[in-house]
C-alpha cells in the first residue's frame, strides 16, 4: 500500500464527508428512516485475523431495521485493483437480553451470482450467533454448504472473543476452513487466527461534528502475519 494514495482517499471523502454529512444527519433524524446507509474507509481490509486485497478499501453498507430484526447488504471494493471486491447479503434477529442470531451469505462480484452449485458455487451461507453483555462480545458461526467458487467446503467454523473499554478493546478468534491455512487439504485445522487489540477515538472537525475513526493491531498465528488498520466511518 502506498502511504500516498491512502492519503488522497481519506482527505477526499473527509471534505465530502464534511459537506454532506451534517444536512443529511438533520434530514435522517426528522424523517426517523428505518433504513440506515454508512461505509468505512480502512487502510487495509482485515476478516477474522486474514487481510484480503492490496491498498485500501471502501466498505459501503445498506440495512433495514425492523424491531430486533435487520437485514441488509455490506461490500468491499478495494481501491487500486479489483481483487477481493466483496457483496454480502444478512439477516439477524437480536433478543433483549442480548442474544443474537442470523445468517450471512458471501458473495465475490466477478463469479456466477447464480451459481448454488456445490463445485463451483459463489455462494458461502454462514450462521452467526452471538451474544453481548456489558463489554463482553461472543461469537459462533458456521458455514453451512460447500461451494467450490467460495472457497468453503462445509462445516468451517469460527468463535470469538472480544472485550471492549470505553476506547479500546480486545479480541481472540480461531476457526478452521476459510480461516486457517490446511496442511492437508483433506483435514480440518483448527487454529487461533486471530489476536488483536482496538481502539477507537473521534476527531472533532466542528463543534457538532466529529469523525469516528477505529484501529487494530492484529496477529494471526496461524499465517505467523501481522497487521495493522485504520479506518473511518460515515
Amino acid at each position: 500500500m502506498k502511504r500516498s494514495q491512502l492519503t488522497t482517499g481519506v482527505l477526499t471523502l473527509l471534505i465530502a464527508t464534511m459537506i454532506i454529512l451534517p444536512d443529511n444527519l438533520n434530514a435522517q433524524e426528522e424523517s426517523s428512516s428505518p433504513f440506515s446507509v454508512g461505509g468505512d474507509l480502512v487502510s487495509s481490509y482485515l476478516w477474522r485475523g486474514t487481510k484480503f486485497g492490496t491498498g485500501p478499501a471502501i466498505q459501503p453498507y445498506v440495512e433495514l431495521g425492523l424491531g430486533n430484526f435487520s437485514i441488509g447488504g455490506w461490500g468491499s471494493y478495494c481501491f487500486t485493483t479489483n481483487e477481493a471486491a466483496e457483496a454480502d447479503l444478512y439477516f439477524s434477529y437480536g433478543f433483549d437480553f442480548g442474544l443474537s442470531i442470523g445468517m450471512t451469505d458471501y458473495y465475490f462480484p466477478g463469479s456466477d451470482y447464480f451459481d448454488y452449485s456445490t463445485e463451483t458455487g459463489s455462494h458461502a451461507f454462514e450462521i452467526n450467533l452471538g451474544y453481548e453483555t456489558g463489554g463482553l462480545a461472543l461469537g459462533a458461526n458456521y458455514f453451512v454448504n460447500e461451494a467450490g467458487g467460495a472457497g468453503t467446503m462445509g462445516g468451517d467454523m469460527y468463535f470469538e472473543a472480544a472485550y471492549s473499554f470505553d476506547s479500546f478493546g480486545f479480541v481472540l478468534g480461531a476457526g478452521n476452513g476459510w480461516h486457517t491455512m490446511e496442511a492437508d487439504p483433506d483435514e480440518s485445522d483448527f487454529n487461533v487466527c486471530n489476536i488483536g487489540v482496538t481502539a477507537t477515538k473521534e476527531i472533532k472537525v466542528t463543534d457538532s461534528f466529529s469523525i469516528p475513526v477505529n484501529g487494530a493491531l492484529i496477529l494471526n498465528p496461524d499465517t505467523r502475519q501481522f497487521h495493522v488498520v485504520v479506518g473511518i466511518s460515515f
